[in-house]
């Protein structure tokens, strides 16, 4: 499968990259895909540093549990 009679779309994705950085967007955020991994990954990102600053807090108060005196 090396020779495939195909459109080469490289000067085209190239301007579309170009046009997206001259505005200054982030090279991650410009594909259209891209929040389909970035929303997730926000979400993991965030949430796992919120629930270990809520255990710290908990730690430092004496509780070694996520809920409750235990």
């Amino acid at each position: 499968m090396g020779l495939i009679n195909a459109p080469n779309k490289v000067p085209e994705h190239q301007r579309f990259y170009q046009q997206a950085y001259r505005q200054h967007t982030r090279l991650w955020k410009i594909n259209p895909r891209s929040n389909y991994l970035l929303v997730p990954y926000n979400i993991l990102l965030w949430g796992t540093f919120g629930a270990t600053m809520y255990m710290m807090g908990r730690k430092i108060l004496g509780y070694n549990t996520w809920f409750g005196k235990a």
